[in-house]
């Protein structure tokens, strides 16, 4: 079993398996996200769970540790933008 949370872009594991996909809804994943394939627009599909699992953790970690450091001091040097 490959855990998805682990997947890096440098992985060169290859998984061929056979699904079967909504022909209506594979249609619509490809024209959003401009992939001319169906490999293509699955790996993306894949990437993004990844991506947004990932900051599902990050995002449910705010606030449990403490930041120590000194906010003017860290603020020093920098210019307006």
């Amino acid at each position: 079993m490959y855990n998805l949370l682990d997947y890096t872009h440098t992985a060169k594991l290859v998984m061929r398996t056979n699904i079967d996909i909504d022909d209506a809804l594979m249609a619509e994943a490809q024209k959003a996200s401009g992939r001319m394939n169906k490999k293509q627009t699955v790996e993306e599909a894949l990437r993004l769970l990844v991506r947004l699992r990932r900051q599902q953790e990050v995002d449910s970690a705010f606030g449990k540790y403490s930041w120590r450091g000194n906010l003017a001091e860290s603020r020093k040097g920098r210019g307006a933008r």
